[in-house]
Order: structure tokens, then sequence, then C-alpha cells
């Protein structure tokens, strides 16, 4: 399937697979398409090994690295604050929301040794933070980079064209689109608010070929609501030149997904997604539980910006996450992941080498059943 996607990066099926975990990457890349690691939870040094790691299962076949690069946020005129002095920023009243949220449902405070999922409190989105990340991506094969939440900066893309990288950005309108054209990106993400994680308020259906007019020639994927070949050749109907994936990887058999999360993925269905700022601050879509109805109660606080609130809430979800395996807890209530509209149909344990395959195959159907309501053979 050559598309300019494709070329571009050097694929032989134009799926882009996003997941923040390194096995689900490699999956796709050696499948044929190119995984992209969502690395803005990660520390330097994780992030070296993860693209090490990558590097050694997928033997030169492309992959790429997905980066948030917001214009607003929490410090942004100050080109980003430590974490001492955003924790500074977090209200009183915020703080005494959360824990009385968390007495509520029962659920207890974390051991003093126990890290465990703090890593949305870990979130780098600012120059600073983000500039060692950068060192390292730069320092390995990575093929593609991606910015999300804002045009890439200049210094991302001159950075990135310097090493022969091409840059994607996301878009979740088509104002958003060609501001990312302009600032040079090589491949545009058109993301329909079906997409899980952070997206906009235009479905991918009406959102993808108004893209794809506006920034021509420079190549566009679809995204939001495809997991499988016939979303897949609906895309490629619509203009674009191939798509990205992330909700349907959360259930395949590489994903770290939790046991907990992905057994409620798989019973969800198609109207059980929400778009909250609940967690990181900027509208995404997640699977609805009462941590998001919390959020949205008029006689609460509100959820804060980015970075602040992924700070606010990171030791909440450790503690959620530690024990939400116990049925019918307030934890096990509670507890969230971001996914897209498309849950409702993620109802199978798969590896993911299948999934990209089950994609191809249904895409080659579907083109053929189109082939011959035209009478072609």
């Amino acid at each position: 399937m050559r598309t300019a996607a494709s070329e571009l990066v050097g694929i032989d099926v134009p799926i882009f697979g996003f997941s923040h975990c390194r096995d689900v990457v490699a999956a796709v890349t050696n499948a044929g398409g190119c995984g992209v690691l969502g690395a803005v939870a990660h520390s330097p040094e994780q992030l070296d090994i993860d693209l090490t790691w990558i590097e050694n299962e997928v033997k030169g076949k492309p992959y790429g690295v997905d980066l948030l690069v917001p214009e607003k946020f929490a410090g942004a005129e100050e080109g980003g604050l430590d974490p001492s002095a955003l924790r500074s920023l977090l209200p009183e009243e915020h703080r005494a929301w959360v824990d009385e949220l968390l007495e509520r449902y029962g659920i207890p405070p974390l051991p003093e040794d126990d890290r465990s999922f703090r890593g949305i409190g870990g979130m780098r989105v600012d120059p600073k933070s983000m500039a060692p990340l950068l060192d390292v991506l730069f320092a390995h094969e990575t093929r593609l980079v991606a910015s999300a939440l804002g045009p890439p900066p200049a210094h991302f893309i001159e950075r990135s064209h310097a090493a022969g990288i091409p840059v994607a950005a996301l878009a979740g309108n088509l104002h958003h689109a060609e501001r990312h054209a302009a600032a040079g990106a090589d491949l545009i993400v058109a993301q329909g608010t079906e997409a899980g994680g952070h997206t906009g308020l235009i479905a991918t259906m009406v959102l993808v070929p108004e893209v794809v007019d506006a920034v021509a020639p420079v190549p566009v994927l679809a995204a939001g609501g495809i997991a499988r070949g016939r979303q897949l050749a609906a895309g490629m109907a619509l203009g674009a030149a191939g798509v990205w994936c992330g909700s349907v990887w959360l259930t395949t058999e590489e994903a770290e997904t939790p046991p907990v999360i992905k057994d409620k993925f798989l019973a969800a269905g198609l109207g059980d997604t929400v778009r909250s700022r609940s967690l990181t601050g900027k509208p995404a879509r997640m699977l609805r539980t009462p941590w998001t109805d919390e959020w949205e109660r008029p006689d609460g606080p509100g959820p804060l910006p980015m970075p602040l609130q992924p700070l606010l809430i990171g030791e909440a979800m450790g503690r959620i996450h530690r024990v939400s395996a116990k049925e019918e807890s307030g934890a096990n209530d509670l507890v969230t992941y971001f996914v897209g509209q498309v849950v409702g149909s993620m109802n199978t344990v798969r590896p993911t080498r299948r999934v990209v395959l089950e994609m191809v195959d249904e895409f080659i159907d579907t083109v053929q059943h189109l082939g011959a309501l035209i009478g072609e053979e």
C-alpha cells in the first residue's frame, strides 16, 4: 500500500500505531506499520531504555516518538516551572477536595515506599523539562516525531529536519491543521472527537476531508474511531494517506494496560466514554466512571490547567490503581483511562500483529466490494 504517508517513513502499510507501551510499538512496526511511542511521562533514562529495546526488536524498521508540545500551560510565560514551583500553585481547595473524594470512596493511602502509577503526575510539557527527552530521542534511530496539543515549535521542526526526521502534528480542527502545516509539519493527523486521549469536538468523518483539502499537498492521517479495515478504507476514501490508531492497542496481548482497566474496556459499550479534563487538565476522551462524574459536579472546584491537574491527582491515581482490582470497591468504581468511542468494539484480546493483519485483510475486502459496486473486476 503505497501512499505519501507510507513513503514518508518507509513502511508497508499506512497504519501508525500510537501506544505508551514499547511492546505494542515494536509489534506494530514489525507487522508492517509504524509504531509510535507516547513518551510524555518518560524520564530521559527510561526513554533511552525503551528506545534501545524497541530498536533491538525492530532491527532497523521505522518507529516514531510522540511528545506533548502544548502552547498553553501553567508556567508557559516563564518557559516552564520546576515541580516544586508548580506544587506551590496547587490551591488548597483542590487538595482538600481530592482528599475528601478519596476518603469518601474508601481509598487507602500509599505505603511510603510505593511509587506505583505516579507517571501522570510527571508529565513533561514545557521546553525545559522536555529538552532532555529531545536529546535522547535524537540520539536514537527515530524515524518520526509527533507533536500534540499545539503547532510544532520552530526549534522542534528545525532539529528534526536537520536530522532528516519528518514531523507529524495532531489537529482536532481545521484551524489547528492549517497552523501545523504553516509551521512546517510533514504529516498532519486529523483527529476526530471519537478518539481517545486529547481530542476536539469535530467528528472524523467531517474533519478529515476538510483538513485534506486545506493542507494539500501535506499528507494527512485519519484518526478517531479507527480500529478495523473498513474504517481504514473510510479514512482513505476521505482523502487521508493512512490512519493513526491508539485505542485499539489497549486490549492487545502486548499492552501494559492494567488488568482491571482492560476488563472494563472489554465490557464497555460505544457510549461509555466522555471528554473530561479530570486527568490532564485538557479535554481528553476516557472511560466514563464515577471519577469523571465527580469532576463534573457543579459544587466541585473543577479541574486545573495542564500540568497542574496531573500533578494534583498523580498520587491519587497511584492510590486508586493500587487497590482497583478489588471488585465492588471504591477504587474499582473510580479507575479510568484514556480510550476512544471504538472501545465498544474492543471485546476480545488479540496479538497486536493480528490486529494489523486483520485490518489490512478487511481493507482489501472493502476496496474489492466497493470496486464491484461500480463494475470493476
